[in-house]
């Protein structure tokens, strides 16, 4: 990864130092895999921010974020947010500008239903790291598991 606005070594200290009073800065195209921001990346200590890109045509498995909340910024595509509530499987299509919210433990996954168009999303989560828990089926936690 090339080096970020931003960082640099003051004279006599070393960049751990620094972390808790500089603004951080990764360019367009400086994303490590997905992430952009992490713990790997500029030193976050409690969030996780990074960019996904799903193919036409395509469907991530079920799957959960552990105690992590996620939020969800649309960047382009239509893509579908699937879970269960319970009583029965949920699908919310969204569109370039929505927002979404994952609380913790929810099972999920996302669909991309068009032939052409990939589907871009920023996603921003409550852990340093990401956090994914592939599952079997959606299925809805009760409050006893998710402890």
């Amino acid at each position: 990864m090339s080096t970020h606005e931003g960082v640099g070594t003051a004279p006599g200290n070393d960049d751990s130092a620094l972390l808790g009073n500089r603004v951080r800065h990764v360019r367009a195209g400086e994303l490590d895999g997905y992430a952009a921001i992490s713990g790997g990346t500029v030193g976050s200590r409690k969030l996780w921010m990074g960019m996904v890109e799903n193919p036409p045509l395509s469907a991530t498995d079920n799957h959960h974020h552990g105690a992590s909340e996620a939020g969800i910024y649309v960047v382009s595509g239509h893509p579908v947010f699937v879970f269960h509530d319970g009583t029965g499987e949920v699908r919310i299509t969204a569109g370039p500008g929505d927002f979404l919210h994952v609380p913790p433990f929810v099972p999920h996954r996302e669909e991309n239903p068009d032939p052409e168009e990939p589907v871009v999303v920023v996603i921003a989560r409550t852990t340093q790291e990401p956090i994914k828990v592939s599952l079997p089926e959606l299925y809805q936690l009760d409050t006893a598991q998710a402890q």
